[in-house]
């Protein structure tokens, strides 16, 4: 798990290590696995425990690349705002435990992963890049993606990538894979409580991708339709969404995440209009750099900003958009919650305005 996110155990060994750029503690835990899983017979059981972050947390650079080879890959997946599925589709070809590789050293023994996703769509071979569970996505297809977004990877990387192996290799033929908690369920379960509380609710997709930024703005021109136009819901209610957007950075000294990211752009598309409250944040608690899960903003939070002396504008073009809530005094700071189903939105839309 990430520094700062372990917790006391009887008889499960944590190790710590970076996340999002992995480094030399990662190394040691990725070979811990290794250790772990090494000569066993076909009447072991392995159960894996899966959950998102795993990418960085379990670096292991292939012949031909090192650490420093992987941090690199990790910085310029992550500044090139592609989506989820593709960062991951080209990690698993530059990497020696990703794409099922873990579960294929831990062959002939059976293996059987439990799987939280963070993941748009819940595939959980997305899920920290699949150590124990491969993907059908072939070396040729992330060499492609690469190409059609532009990514510029470090020469090293770029020859060390190989074939990872495909789902109907023999090594998982007894294996089985269990998605036990995801971004679904987080938002089933959210609207079940505001339906108790009185408040319709409402859930937009649990798979929402693209520019964060972007996908606020879409999402107040919801809320503000709701509140003009009484369509295309009646309030009160509160819209939910969830999913794993995006963030391209421009400013390598940027504060924040995308939950802030997507939160300052609609709170500058709900701007002046009242009745609108809105949360975004992650669901492990950790938004980006910062230590906080995400923040709250409605109709007047661009004003309060612009009155503590920051532009909502400038500070995305920044990549700042914690300085903008810290400076507004919303952030949301609920410390490490011990799970990890990604984006978690609500947006409360109630016309008297309390």
């Amino acid at each position: 798990t990430r520094y700062g996110y372990s917790c006391p155990t009887r008889s499960i060994r944590v190790m710590e290590a970076a996340h999002p750029v992995p480094d030399a503690a990662g190394l040691a835990a990725t070979q811990a696995l290794f250790d772990a899983v090494a000569n066993l017979g076909p009447d072991d059981l392995v159960v894996a425990l899966v959950c998102g972050g795993g990418s960085a947390l379990l670096p292991c650079p292939p012949a031909g690349m090192t650490l420093e080879d992987e941090q690199a890959l990790n910085q310029a997946l992550l500044a090139s705002g592609a989506p989820i599925g593709v960062m991951n589709a080209i990690r698993k070809h530059a990497s020696g435990i990703k794409g099922g590789r873990l579960a294929a050293a831990a062959h002939p023994a059976r293996v059987v992963s439990l799987v939280v996703s963070d993941v748009p769509g819940d595939d959980p071979a997305q899920v920290a890049s699949g150590p124990t569970v491969p993907d059908a996505v072939s070396l040729t297809d992330a060499r492609a993606m690469i190409s059609a977004r532009g990514i510029v990877l470090p020469e090293a990387v770029m020859a060390a990538l190989t074939p990872a192996p495909m789902p109907d290799d023999a090594v998982f033929a007894r294996n089985e894979v269990h998605v036990i908690a995801s971004a679904r369920l987080s938002l089933e379960a959210a609207a079940q409580k505001a339906q108790a509380l009185g408040v319709p609710a409402v859930i937009l997709s649990d798979a929402i991708e693209g520019e964060a930024e972007v996908i606020g703005q879409m999402h107040a021109a919801i809320a503000r339709e709701v509140i003009t136009q009484k369509r295309p819901f009646t309030a009160p209610v509160v819209i939910l969404s969830g999913g794993e957007t995006t963030v391209t950075l421009r400013h390598s000294d940027g504060r924040g995440g995308r939950n802030t990211a997507f939160l300052l752009g609609f709170a500058q598309g709900i701007d002046g209009t009242k009745g609108i409250t809105a949360l975004a944040a992650d669901t492990d608690g950790i938004d980006g750099s910062e230590d906080n899960a995400g923040a709250f903003a409605d109709g007047g939070t661009a004003q309060v900003m612009r009155a503590a002396g920051v532009n909502p504008a400038d500070a995305l073009r920044r990549n700042d958009a914690w300085g903008a809530f810290d400076a507004a005094d919303t952030i949301f700071c609920p410390g490490p919650t011990g799970t990890n189903v990604n984006d978690f939105r609500a947006i409360l839309i109630d016309e008297t305005d309390c």
